[in-house]
């Protein structure tokens, strides 16, 4: 069994960093308060008895060494940074308990034939430069030159960024693994949402990720006098993105399974007496089966084609970015069910609503994920909560899957 009282501690000392005075955590990538957060994780990993090292893309690993250095490695982590005002358990847990586990390993003189790792990956969040997971992407090969220009508000790009951490973008690719070179990779997360906590469980077993598709949209129509111009004559921006977004929500509540958000919206030139002349907003669009994803998707655009022609507007999107759902292996899932059944819990299953780094991971060895409850379901936010108890449930059934993946 783990050491509850020292996970706990760990991850109340982890969220001092980036702390907020009007509550939450501030951890964005690249900044000094990421730089903190890695170096206090690196020192656990120390304490834990890991070879630690940074990869070249930022991302923070420790490695217990197994029997055979050359077998394929089983990886477990999470991420380091946050979203602006965020809580301190999401990605961290996941950081935290892995390390847990591994040191609990040493202590208890286990040792596997396969070597073992966990991971803080860099920029899981994306809510700097608005492009999510640059850690997991950098370990899968997928991270592109061109993808280190996009910039944050301040104008800095994240190879800029990268160069003030000491970080050669030019090397990015010296961070990317093949396929076979990880045999499974499990990801302790808390759930930020309801269900596990409606059902009762502190922890579940994850089947799959669903997709992301981000996609930036931009309607553009005709600025006018607001005075001046009849109703009749408008091509108005602004009523046309309203419509849009009614649809958006119609269409997802149509399938009982999809979810679908406008987060973000910038009405041009804005002023009060100013008909709105473009209005840009983002859509985010969410499901377990990627089919019914593109068909919400499809319907969507469809009427806005149809609002284009009725208002006489254009309409613009921007693909940002547009990830599959990842399933989660039957290996894992069968191994974490052991796990429950270990510790006395019956195994419950839910898919993940919210993307992580292991439906990049997906994409060189097979993966898994294990929820953990939160409080009201309420994450990415300073109320964000889990208790001592459910976190240390999480980290053992980590602990018993890892071992059970070992074959120990």
């Amino acid at each position: 069994m783990i050491n509850k009282k020292r996970l706990y501690n760990r991850l109340m000392e982890l969220g001092e960093i980036g702390k907020q005075k009007a509550g939450g955590i501030t951890r964005l990538a690249f900044t000094p308060e990421d730089r903190a957060a890695k170096n206090l994780v690196a020192s656990f990993m120390k304490e834990a008895g890991l070879i630690v090292r940074e990869d070249a893309v930022g991302n923070i690993i420790g490695r217990l060494e197994g029997r055979n250095p050359e077998a394929p490695v089983i990886l477990t982590g999470s991420h380091i940074d946050s979203v602006y005002s965020g809580g301190i358990f999401d990605g961290a847990l996941g950081i935290l308990g892995g390390i847990e586990v591994l040191q609990t390993m040493q202590e208890q003189g286990i040792k596997s034939e396969y070597p073992m790792e966990v991971i803080a990956f860099n920029d899981e969040e994306g809510a700097r430069f608005s492009y999510s997971m640059l850690g997991s992407r950098g370990v899968i090969g997928s991270l592109k030159p061109e993808d280190l220009e996009l910039k944050d508000k301040e104008g800095i790009s994240i190879a800029a960024a990268m160069k003030a951490q000491d970080l050669e973008p030019t090397l990015i690719r010296c961070a990317a693994r093949t396929k076979g070179s990880i045999k499974a990779f499990v990801e302790l997360h808390i759930e930020q949402g309801k269900v596990l906590e409606t059902n009762n469980r502190s922890v579940g077993i994850v089947t799959g990720i669903v997709n992301e598709l981000w996609l930036k949209c931009t309607f553009k129509g005709e600025a006018g006098h607001a005075g001046a111009t009849p109703m009749t004559m408008r091509h108005d921006a602004l009523v046309a993105a309203a419509e849009f977004v009614q649809i958006v929500e119609r269409e997802a509540k149509k399938t009982g399974t999809a979810v679908a958000t406008v987060g973000k919206m910038s009405v041009f030139p804005g002023g009060i007496n100013i008909i709105p002349g473009s209005v840009e907003f983002t859509l985010d669009l969410r499901d377990i089966n990627q089919e019914v994803s593109d068909r919400v998707e499809d319907c969507i655009f469809q009427e806005a084609k149809r609002i284009c022609r009725e208002r006489s507007l254009e309409l613009h999107t921007e693909v940002l970015q547009r990830i599959p759902p990842a399933p989660c292996s039957e290996t894992f899932q069968g191994a974490a069910a052991d796990a429950f059944k270990h510790l006395g819990f019956e195994p419950f299953y839910l898919p993940s609503g919210a993307g992580h780094d292991a439906m990049q991971l997906v994409n060189i060895c097979p993966i898994g994920m294990i929820f953990v409850r939160s409080k009201d379901g309420i994450s990415h936010n300073p109320a964000e909560w889990s208790s001592p108890e459910d976190c240390a449930d999480g980290a053992n059934v980590l602990y018993h899957t890892l071992l059970n993946l070992a074959g120990l």
